[in-house]
């Protein structure tokens, strides 16, 4: 029978030394304690890759509608209607398929031409510099410009939206969970509030326009959507990818860097920069930690979960279960296996096509400029938040000749 405790285990999403490198604390919780309990933090977490592929798959188990980060399940601070990560059936399936529009192939395929051109502005002018941070001087900069290429929110005014969003779901040392509160979700959605109004009165082909004009259906009855509906489904949009799409670019670049006979192959074959994207999301997903509410009593491995808790779905260490894949600690840009860095099921990351999109645009301009880089590790830092991962700081150490 499998222990929820095993002697001298400890998971905790909020320490950062763990948080720095959690890979072999989930080994040993996929080994020891497939369910794991903290008593410090009231929380149960599964680790396997088919324990958490089931769970995330079972909304009716495991919940959304009370949030998808631990931090605002423990808070029970009311989730607005809107906020399509944080819903169940049968209103998410309805704000999901009204939010898919912009991410559909047709606005996939325009976007494609302005974020290559943001790419080539962006990095032009760091070519012939010795060191640059490609976090503060690329990743950090492009999901926020794409993102506001889709809602059409004014350049000058998008590094203050990503500002706002970093200051919510940053963690700093010490502290044991973020701070949300019922004021939380209304400060974030209404630094769109101006813009909307705006669009209003200036159509475009632009999603607030799409918002504003789009109808819904409840009980039978049409109606367009209130002003407060296209207030929430805009900050959904706009913060959903910003943080991970960062850190997805760091991640890359560490790799990328640390298996340089690897990165020479992307250079010499751009066609398998896709798979090394995938590899990456495998390897260090941004996002490896999804937590639901348990609406009812579940079982796992011979034990009881009991309706009211929260578990934690730790789809980053179900990515290298050994049960799963070969070799898993091992990153292979070569490697054709699924995942789960961006979920699994209902709630199946929307924006995993604008991710896949942005991270292979990015990699690919890189690449083109600097075949080879070094990283900066004295000069580096790790950003830390309880459910996204990655570096704040990411110097990479260049030469004009690559």
């Amino acid at each position: 029978m499998a222990d929820t405790k095993a002697v001298d285990l400890y998971y905790d999403p909020y320490d950062f030394d763990i948080d720095s490198n959690p890979y072999p604390v989930w080994k040993r919780l996929r080994a020891e304690a497939p369910l794991y309990y903290n008593d410090r933090h009231n929380f149960y977490a599964v680790s396997r890759y088919d324990d958490v592929a089931a769970a995330l798959a079972d909304w009716e188990t495991f919940r959304s509608g009370r949030g998808t980060v631990a931090d605002v399940i423990f808070s029970g601070a009311e989730i607005p209607p809107g906020i399509i990560l944080w819903e169940d059936p049968p209103i998410h399936d309805v704000h999901r398929k009204l939010l898919a529009k912009v991410f559909s192939p047709r606005r996939m395929l325009g976007i494609e031409s302005q974020v290559r051109n943001f790419c080539v502005k962006a990095l032009d002018p760091l070519v012939g510099t010795s060191e640059f941070d490609v976090i503060a001087d690329f990743g950090a900069l492009m999901p926020m410009r794409t993102i506001g290429y889709l809602l059409g929110i004014p350049e000058a005014d998008q590094a203050a939206i990503r500002d706002s969003t970093d200051e919510v779901i940053t963690l700093k040392d010490g502290e044991s969970s973020a701070r949300f509160d019922a004021s939380t979700f209304e400060q974030s959605a209404q630094v769109f509030a101006e813009y909307i109004e705006w669009r209003a009165e200036h159509p475009s082909d632009d999603l607030m326009t799409e918002l504003l004009d789009a109808e819904v259906e409840e009980d039978g009855v049409r109606r367009k959507l209130t002003r407060l509906e296209v207030l929430t489904y805009t900050s959904t949009v706009a913060g959903a990818g910003n943080e991970t799409t960062t850190r997805l670019i760091g991640f890359m670049a560490q790799l990328l860097a640390e298996n340089p006979e690897q990165r020479a192959q992307l250079v010499a074959e751009p066609g398998l920069i896709p798979r090394a994207v995938e590899e990456t999301l495998r390897f260090e997903p941004p996002s490896p930690v999804q937590a639901r509410y348990v609406a009812r009593d579940a079982r796992f491995h011979d034990q009881t979960v009991p309706e009211g808790s929260v578990i934690l779905l730790l789809n980053g260490s179900a990515n290298r279960d050994e049960r799963r894949f070969s070799d898993p600690d091992r990153f292979d840009i070569h490697r054709d296996a699924s995942h789960l860095g961006f979920g699994y099921g209902l709630h199946f990351c929307l924006g995993a096509a604008l991710a896949r999109l942005e991270g292979r645009i990015a990699l690919e301009e890189l690449l083109r400029r600097w075949p080879k880089w070094d990283i900066d590790y004295d000069n580096a830092a790790r950003a830390h938040t309880s459910s996204v991962r990655g570096w704040g700081k990411l110097p990479l150490i260049v030469s004009s000749g690559g």
